[in-house]
C-alpha cells in the first residue's frame, strides 16, 4: 500500500511517497523498516534554498521520535523557479504502523530575506502484513 502525500506551503509543494522494505525489516524483532521518497517543487519565481529539515515520527507503540538537521541527506539544495529537488530517505520504526511529517527550513535566495517554514505532509507507515 503506497500512497503519495503533497502539500503546498508559501508555493513549495512537497510530495511524499513511503514504501514498506519488508527485505530489511524483522518483524519478530519489532523493527519495520520504510522508505519514502520525497518531491520538493518550487512553484515560486525565485529560487529558494533548503536549509534544515525537522522530522517527527510516530509509531503505533506510542513512541515519537524527532529528527532535525542541516539539510537533506547532507545537501541544502538551491532549487530554481519551476524546478524540483528529490531524495530518498529511510527510517525504522518498532511496530508495522506509523505516520511521520515535518517542516523544510528554507530561504529565499534572492530576497535573500528571513527563512520560512515548508510543511512536509502527514504520511502513513503501514507494513501490508498489519492489514488483516
Amino acid at each position: 500500500m503506497t500512497e503519495e502525500a503533497s502539500l503546498t506551503t508559501d508555493g513549495i509543494r512537497v510530495s511524499v511517497v513511503p514504501t514498506y522494505q519488508a527485505a530489511y525489516s524483522r518483524p519478530a524483532q519489532h523493527r519495520f523498516v520504510f522508505s519514502y521518497h520525497v518531491t520538493i517543487q518550487n512553484q515560486r519565481t525565485e529560487p529558494v534554498q533548503l536549509l534544515r529539515r525537522h522530522w517527527i515520527i510516530w509509531d503505533g507503540n506510542g513512541h515519537i521520535q524527532e529528527v532535525e538537521g542541516e539539510g537533506v541527506i547532507g545537501k541544502q539544495p538551491v532549487i530554481p523557479p519551476g524546478g524540483k529537488h528529490e531524495y530518498a530517505s529511510w527510517c525504522p520504526i518498532k511496530s508495522g504502523i506509523g505516520k511521520m511529517h515535518g517542516l523544510f527550513l528554507m530561504v529565499d535566495k534572492q530576497q535573500g530575506g528571513d527563512p520560512f517554514q515548508v510543511a512536509i505532509p502527514e504520511f502513513r507507515l503501514i507494513a501490508p502484513l498489519r492489514l488483516n
